[in-house]
């Protein structure tokens, strides 16, 4: 493997931060439209624009497509429609960046019981530990948000599987374009329901414009030219970084309380997933979020 050059690893490292800040930070702009349009339905207009914009840029050949390539964007279209299904309706109900780290359990857990050492195990502990932390009383935490925030792990978890998948089965956008537009298809009932209340509110329609364009087209565009500069174990511990991002969205966009007991909790699960991602016995491929 050729090594990487410190100008590539740094070109690297400021478009994994730049993905997941441009990810973050839609999560916190979108969080107004809920109270309108309801977390499910605000999620599939982010997927309905953010597919659009990439069909449009991307015009997938879809006639020289094999069977394989169908079954692996339809698969990671479904995941990820779950995924942010679930992490929508978890910001809605406790903070951004609690939300986040609780959601990073999902892939955490995947690298450790993957390995199956006593190390490990250690970390997996320390992540709880620091959830834990999170949930303290006075800390926003209710069950229910909890809850989703594991739902939307669970599917971050199916995400890494299927997201390698999809990218051994195809090249360049075209494949995301296509399992965006899956997870599209599953929310576009309850995205239509909204419909006439989008149309008369402009600004809402530009709001989740905005939105798609920075997580879904932005956010993966970014992770994707990071993976393309970093080793799979340096991209792995910057992306441990993304709750302490949400958490840093949260404070800025929503003026959401920092408490010092979520501050240890959140380094808890950092320091958990960058152990988990140095100690690993045999490289792994990382996808984007």
């Amino acid at each position: 493997m050729a090594s990487t050059s410190p100008r590539t690893s740094l070109a690297g490292t400021g478009f994994i931060l730049a993905g997941a800040t441009s990810i973050q930070w839609s999560a916190a702009l979108v969080q107004p439209a809920f109270s309108r349009l309801g977390p499910v339905a605000t999620s599939g207009w982010r997927f309905l624009l953010g597919a659009v914009i990439l069909l449009a840029v991307t015009r997938p050949h879809l006639r020289q497509w094999r069977r394989e390539q169908w079954r692996a964007a339809v698969v990671l279209g479904l995941t990820v429609a779950f995924m942010n299904i679930c992490f929508y309706q978890a910001i809605s109900r406790i903070p951004l960046g609690s939300a986040v780290t609780i959601e990073f359990l999902g892939p955490l857990c995947v690298a450790v019981f993957g390995r199956r050492s006593l190390g490990h195990f250690a970390l997996a502990l320390l992540a709880a530990t620091g959830v834990v932390l999170l949930a303290h009383p006075g800390g926003g935490i209710t069950l229910v948000g909890a809850l989703f925030g594991l739902g939307s792990g669970l599917g971050w978890g199916g995400y890494v599987f299927a997201a390698s998948r999809l990218g051994g089965a195809t090249t360049g956008f075209g494949g995301l374009a296509i399992s965006m537009s899956v997870s599209a298809l599953v929310s576009l009932p309850w995205a239509l329901s909204r419909l006439s209340l989008v149309l008369s509110h402009p600004t809402l329609g530009a709001r989740l414009a905005l939105v798609g364009l920075m997580s879904i087209v932005l956010g993966f565009a970014a992770e994707l030219q990071a993976l393309r500069r970093l080793s799979p174990s340096a991209a792995g511990v910057l992306m441990s970084l993304d709750p302490a991002i949400a958490f840093v969205m949260g404070a800025l966009v929503l003026n959401e309380k920092v408490t010092p007991w979520m501050l240890v909790g959140l380094a808890c699960v950092v320091v958990a997933g960058v152990g988990v991602t140095l100690h690993r016995d045999v490289p792994e491929e990382i996808v984007p979020q």
